[in-house]
Formats: C-alpha cells, structure tokens, sequence
C-alpha cells in the first residue's frame, strides 16, 4: 500500500525534474532536482513570477523558466530592463549588467499562454526565441517558494 501512495502522488500532486540547463541559474543550478506540483496540485493557474516546468515548444523536452507576463499583459525589454505592460519591473535575482543592451519587444501575451524567461538571461533559450507557451504545455510549477 505505501508503494501505491507514493506513486500516486508522484502521478497526480509531485513529481521531481532534474535541471538540465544553467538558464535559470543563478537561482537553480545545472544538475539540481527540484521538486514540481502538477497542475492539479498546486491548485491556482500559473502566474507571474512563479517558475514553471514545460513541454518546450523548441525541441518537446522539458524546460525550466520563470513567468514574466500572463495572457492579455505585455512584454517588453529596454537595454535588458523589463517592462510588464508599460510598467518598470524590478528583478534582483537578474544580473543586468550581462544582459544590458537587450532589447525586445513589445509584444502582446494572447490568452491562454505566458511568456517565460530564464534568470540567466544572456544563455537563456526562451519566449524570446519560442514566443508565448501555451498553458497546455505547462506541466507543472516548481515548488520552491524562496525562486520567485
């Protein structure tokens, strides 16, 4: 029976993901598990700030990145600052010095997706490459509240 209860959580609530990437360091590092609740577990729809596992829309493996807009919200990046329609959005965790001279955008965030980035922006494959991820792919948010 507890056989039977661990893999039903790891099927319906959690599950871990192994980083492959060091887009999202420094705030998760190449190699680390992390730990992700499945979208029926977490119980609210992504949103912005959290960081989230996906099915990528590259390649169809998994990746990691933090949600930087919603459907109906826009996007933009002025010499690496981002802006969230029309607002100056702070990020400690960015090193902007490595992304400065960075612009994109604006670009309008359809209903039903969201537009991702890595924190290690510089190496970061993302919506800026890919555009908006469909809540469909979303496979679930990582838990770690301390990344936001």
């Amino acid at each position: 029976m507890p056989a039977l209860l661990l893999l039903g959580v790891r099927v319906w609530l959690v599950e871990p993901v192994t980083v492959v990437s060091d887009s999202m360091a420094p705030a998760i590092m190449q190699g680390s598990v992390v730990m992700m609740y499945k979208p029926a577990a977490a119980h609210r729809p992504p949103q912005f700030g959290d960081i989230i596992a996906f099915t990528s829309p590259q390649d169809g493996h998994t990746a990691i990145k933090r949600i930087i807009a919603v459907g109906g919200q826009q996007v933009a990046i002025r010499d690496g600052e981002l802006f969230v329609d029309g607002l100056h959005v702070q990020e400690p965790s960015i090193d902007q010095s490595r992304i400065d001279a960075t612009y994109f955008g604006p670009l309008p965030i359809p209903t039903g997706t969201v537009f991702v980035l890595g924190d290690n922006r510089g190496v970061s494959i993302d919506s800026r490459d890919y555009g908006p991820v469909p809540l469909s792919a979303v496979q679930g948010i990582i838990l770690d509240s301390s990344h936001k």
